[in-house]
Order: C-alpha cells, then sequence, then structure tokens
C-alpha cells in the first residue's frame, strides 16, 4: 500500500488592506535598518520619522489605524526575549539545574 501525501494549500486571501500593507513595510523596515538594536530613545526617534512618512505614503489612513499602526512597531522593537545582552544563567549550575 501505499500513501498519498495530501497537499496543504493556504487558504486565498481578499487583496490586503491599507492598514496591512502599511504594517507590512514597517515591520519590513524595522527587519531591514536594524532599529530594533537601538537605544529606545533612538527607536522612538526613528518611529517619529518613519510614521511622518507612512502618512504622506498612505494619505487613506486615519489618525487611530497610524497609532495602531505606531504602537504596533513600537512592539515589533522590543523582542519578547532579549538576545545576547545578558546572560541568565549566574553560574554553570544554575544553567544545568534544569
Amino acid at each position: 500500500m501505499t500513501r498519498k501525501r495530501r497537499i496543504h494549500s493556504r487558504p486565498e486571501r481578499g487583496p490586503q488592506s491599507t492598514l496591512d500593507r502599511a504594517r507590512d513595510e514597517l515591520f519590513s523596515a524595522i527587519q531591514q535598518c536594524g532599529v530594533i538594536k537601538a537605544h529606545a530613545d533612538d527607536q522612538l526617534e526613528w518611529i517619529d520619522e518613519t510614521m511622518d512618512f507612512m502618512k504622506e505614503r498612505h494619505p487613506e489612513l486615519t489618525s487611530q489605524e497610524l497609532e495602531q499602526l505606531r504602537g504596533a512597531g513600537l512592539r515589533f522593537c522590543q523582542p519578547v526575549i532579549p538576545h545576547g545582552a545578558d546572560h541568565t544563567a549566574r553560574a554553570t549550575q544554575d544553567a544545568n539545574a534544569a
């Protein structure tokens, strides 16, 4: 007996909204420019400048949508688990305790 592989395809989505496209652009810019590694003050300055650009690029976005986009961008800049800054294990015994 041979097994047949099922091919799962993603459901087709309709066209993206302007907010979705703007969010994707913002996240891509955050990843490409390295703002994630920047100091918090520099991140705020960067996001302010980028939101000015987004207002010009997507004039159809409402002020509420722009605030949502700004908040999502700031959250995206803050990784849940900071990598490489500090060691969490104080000693080798602590690291192997689990």
